[in-house]
């Protein structure tokens, strides 16, 4: 084993203690919705809760207290670069909304990146008690048992996953939609985009798209889905990971498709 190696997966071994203690204090949140402070964003649309602080500053403080040299980039508390190499990616409650309102579609997702590459992926959904990893060339596992894309599915039998937000414009979502539609295929939203990438790696969906997602949303997931040996675009390839951009994963078979629809969509913005 070379000390890379080594060293991702001691990372993962204390990152899968650390989430489930923090999916036990996101739990405890969940329920006892009623008292749980909630507050807009600056932009007027986000929301953050004292669910999403308290899971991202726990997160924070088990994994420095383990690997003080190491970064961390979260949602909720910014970029905090160490000399290690190593950086953390966290969402500390992916689908802050559905959280709020009850609903059972969100998750914790945390990414590990060695000089600026992911090598490992980490979601956890509390509700369900699943647990999804990944480490780079060692394939996706789902509590401990390997996962799969669904290889045989295709854009009229599968059902898309598609996220939206504010960041982008309507029609970038609906003339998508609408194409897909089109083809016969089939789409969901969950409100959670790591859940769903998540999903697609464990073949429960046919592929995942957002015209504009955040990397401590998404990492992880990318991750997940490579490593069930599915197919994703390009993110944040230029490496700045505060900017985001789209988001695309889904078995081989369907790239060209999902690709087609995408950008039949974005021609038609253009025009």
């Amino acid at each position: 084993m070379t000390a890379q190696a080594s060293g991702i997966d001691t990372r993962l071994l204390r990152a899968q203690a650390v989430l489930y203690e923090a999916g036990k204090l996101a739990l405890s949140h969940f329920g006892a919705l009623a008292s749980l402070p909630v507050e807009i964003k600056q932009n007027g649309q986000d929301i953050v809760s004292a669910a999403d602080r308290e899971v991202e500053m726990l997160v924070r403080d088990r994994i420095a207290e383990t690997f003080p040299d190491d970064g961390f980039l979260g949602e909720e508390y910014g970029l905090s670069a160490r000399s290690s190499g190593y950086t953390w990616v966290l969402d500390p409650i992916d689908g802050t909304s559905c959280f709020v309102h009850g609903s059972r579609s969100w998750c914790i997702s945390i990414a590990l990146l060695k000089g600026g590459e992911t090598v490992a992926g980490l979601i956890l959904d509390p509700s369900a008690d699943e647990l999804f990893t990944a480490v780079s060339g060692g394939g996706a596992f789902l509590n401990g048992r390997p996962i799969a894309v669904d290889s045989r599915t295709d854009m009229q039998h599968g059902l898309i996953g598609v996220g939206a937000s504010f960041r982008v414009p309507p029609r970038a979502v609906s003339g998508f939609i609408e194409r897909l539609l089109d083809r016969g295929g089939m789409f969901v939203r969950s409100g959670s985009g790591a859940l769903s990438l998540a999903h697609v790696a464990c073949g429960r969906l046919a592929g995942y798209y957002e015209p504009h997602i955040h990397a401590w949303d998404c990492l992880a997931g990318l991750c997940l889905i490579r490593e069930a040996g599915g197919w994703t675009a390009d993110f944040a390839a230029d490496g700045d990971l505060m900017r985001g951009g789209p988001v695309l994963g889904c078995p081989p078979q369907l790239s060209e498709d999902l690709l087609d629809l995408i950008a039949a969509t974005s021609a038609e913005r253009a025009a």
